[in-house]
C-alpha cells in the first residue's frame, strides 16, 4: 500500500463537556444506590462514571483517514477514483446539508458537536450514493489531502 502525498488522519473525539456529563452520570447512580450504603454508593459512582465514559469514548472514536488510494471514513472505505469534487462546508452550510438539502441516499458521517463538514461527490456510476457528508474539524485540510492523494494516484 502506498502512502498518500498529503497524509490525513482525524479522530472525531467527543467534546470535553461529555466527560463532565459522564462524571455526573456516575454521581447520579451513586445517589440512586445511596440508601443501600456507602460501599454500593461508591461502586455505583465508579461503575456509572465508567459506563458513561465508555459510551462517550466509543462514540468519539470514529476516524477519517486518507490512506494510499482510499478515503476511510468510519466503517466506509471508498477508493479515491470513485470520488469527485470536495466542497468545504462552513457551519451554516453544513447545517443545511444535514437538514433540508440532505439526500437520503448519501453517506453521512455525522457528529453534531462538530459544526463544519466536507461534502465529497461520488462519481462512480454503479454507486447509488450521490455524495459523502463528513463532519470534520479541518475540512480544508481534508479536501486538500483528498486532492493531493488523487493527483498522486
Amino acid at each position: 500500500m502506498q502512502l498518500s502525498a498529503a497524509p490525513y488522519e482525524e479522530r472525531l473525539t467527543a467534546p470535553r463537556s461529555w466527560w463532565l456529563i459522564s462524571f455526573l452520570a456516575g454521581v447520579s447512580l451513586a445517589l440512586i444506590v445511596l440508601p443501600f450504603g456507602t460501599l454500593p454508593m461508591l461502586a455505583g459512582m465508579v461503575g456509572g462514571t465508567a459506563a458513561a465514559a465508555v459510551m462517550a469514548s466509543s462514540y468519539g472514536s470514529v476516524r477519517i483517514r486518507v490512506v494510499g488510494d482510499s478515503l476511510i471514513a468510519g466503517e466506509a472505505k471508498i477508493p479515491l477514483r470513485a470520488l469527485g469534487e470536495a466542497h468545504v462546508l462552513d457551519p451554516e452550510e453544513a447545517r443545511a446539508w444535514r437538514t433540508y438539502k440532505a439526500d437520503t441516499r448519501a453517506f453521512l458521517l455525522l457528529r453534531a458537536y462538530i459544526p463544519t463538514a466536507l461534502r465529497v461527490e461520488v462519481t462512480d456510476p454503479e454507486d447509488p450514493t450521490p455524495y459523502l457528508y463528513l463532519s470534520t474539524r479541518e475540512p480544508e485540510r481534508l479536501a486538500e489531502a483528498i486532492r493531493a492523494a488523487k493527483a498522486s494516484v
